[in-house]
């Protein structure tokens, strides 16, 4: 060893009192900057002062980044996946604008998500509510709903009443169409439920929108719910499969759906929420000669749970779910809070 390589330690310091820099490979010079906010500004502004900061600030600023260049981008096919309780917490108009204006070609989500949208397309509604009371234990508050024929969701509540009607909608207009074919796919019950909901939400004068279902009957974009048993109108369909010949070939949706994906020049995932929705979305790519160019998930597990709710985009880029080079980004949070912000953000880029 030289005198020259022993006046130094491993951490570049020069023991005669100099300093020299160490090689870097990962450190690049990018200062971290500080967020400024005013009153009157826009989401879009917000958004890019988070990309001044840092941990999750950073984390949607390029969240936001990559789902507007996703929606941007002509030759990108959008796939939407829908998980947890976003119909009935309000989330509902959001994703049917987002249908109705050409950016989801196709969208996965829950028979819940579903059965709650009919719901309010038919005229029932959901309320604000209470998770607690201050009187009353949890359990006595629930207690007390159950009584008076309240379900909760968290803090929503839903008359009873409104799933009767909703099972009337299902026996009068849905099914019966179907019956004449017999077995039918996924696919097909939502596109029939989406009619069903257009067409009576306008007859009777529905003061809300028409919703979900019925946005993507009119758009042609087609709403695939894999786990659709899962949910009261996957109950509701197999009841009336009891004492009818219609029913439903779960397996016939993989084809239009590995078709479309196929055919995509470039793809592109919106992930909100985790669980069946979300893998499914995924999973299409194994059987294609592709991956998804971009990716975006929204969800509140960590990834050190284990589970799929959790699992990031990185490790989906192993499997081959995303091309190597794609652009992704993971935002931890309440899809609540985080899928109106997203969305208002890239509307105003695109504007």
């Amino acid at each position: 060893m030289s005198d020259h390589d022993d006046a130094h330690d491993e951490g570049g310091h020069d023991h005669d009192g100099g300093y020299e820099m160490p090689e870097r490979e990962e450190f690049s010079h990018d200062p971290l900057g500080h967020a400024e906010v005013h009153g009157g500004m826009t989401v879009g502004e917000l958004i890019e002062q988070y990309g001044h900061a840092g941990i999750g600030a950073a984390d949607v600023h390029e969240a936001a980044d990559i789902y507007a260049e996703m929606l941007a981008d002509e030759d990108c096919t959008v796939f939407m996946s829908l998980a947890g309780a976003m119909v009935p917490t309000g989330m509902r108009k959001i994703v049917s604008d987002l249908i109705r204006d050409g950016y989801v070609d196709a969208l996965v989500t829950t028979g819940a998500n579903l059965t709650h949208d009919a719901i309010e397309a038919i005229g029932g509604k959901h309320h604000h509510g209470s998770e607690h009371h201050d009187e009353k234990t949890p359990r006595e508050h629930d207690e007390t709903l159950r009584d008076e024929e309240v379900d909760r969701i968290y803090n929503v509540y839903l008359p009873q009443e409104h799933f009767a009607l909703f099972e009337s909608h299902l026996r009068e207009e849905v099914f019966p169409p179907l019956e004449e074919e017999g077995v039918v796919s996924i696919e097909r019950l939502c596109r029939e439920l989406g009619r069903a909901n257009s067409e009576v939400n306008d007859a009777e004068g529905i003061e809300e929108d028409a919703g979900v279902a019925a946005a993507a009957y009119e758009s042609d974009v087609p709403i695939y719910c894999p786990a659709v048993q899962d949910s009261v109108l996957g109950l509701q369909a197999w009841m009336y499969s009891q004492t009818s010949s219609f029913s439903l070939d779960a397996l016939s949706d993989m084809t239009p759906l590995t078709d479309l994906a196929y055919d995509a020049d470039k793809a592109g995932c919106l992930l909100v929420g985790g669980g069946v929705p979300k893998n499914f979305t995924l999973q299409t790519m194994l059987v294609t000669p592709g991956a998804y160019d971009y990716g975006v998930q929204i969800t509140m597990d960590p990834a050190a749970t284990g589970g799929l709710s959790g699992a990031t985009l990185d490790e989906a880029r192993s499997w081959g779910k995303l091309e190597k080079d794609a652009r992704n980004a993971t935002v931890l949070g309440d899809a609540t809070i985080m899928l109106p912000l997203l969305v208002a953000a890239a509307r105003e880029r695109l504007d």
